[in-house]
């Protein structure tokens, strides 16, 4: 990683952890990323953006392997995801072989551009939601 995409990473990342994250995990109707932390074991949550298509939620990491919720994903691919009001349980998948440029046209727009614009690594997940 480049000396200023490493910069870029720590100062959104530090923004996200500490001002972004807390302030819209309680915004009832943001969706919700819960995995299983790989070293606590407890239930971490964070905020996505991502649309549902079926029996499946989508989403692109602008970090990809190194966001922690990925991580977490790779240790325990078993999440939650909460959409609207409601949580769902499913598989989540880590995709390299899809086009998160192309996945993002899909996504909604909104968070696509913000993505893009502070991403520095994208990579496409995809939950299997089984209910």
């Amino acid at each position: 990683m480049s000396r200023y995409h490493d910069l870029k990473y720590r100062a959104v990342t530090t923004l996200q952890r500490h001002i972004v994250n807390p302030i819209t995990r309680h915004v009832p109707l943001h969706t919700l990323l819960e995995t299983t932390g790989r070293t606590s074991g407890l239930p971490r949550r964070t905020p996505v953006g991502g649309r549902r298509v079926g029996d499946s939620f989508w989403l692109v990491s602008e970090y990809g392997e190194k966001s922690q919720y990925i991580r977490n994903i790779r240790a325990n691919p078993r999440v939650r995801v909460r959409i609207g009001r409601r949580w769902h349980t499913g598989t989540a998948y880590v995709l390299p072989d899809d086009d998160p440029i192309a996945r993002m046209r899909k996504l909604p727009r909104l968070n696509s551009t913000a993505v893009r614009l502070v991403g520095t690594n994208l990579l496409t997940v995809r939950v299997d939601l089984e209910d």
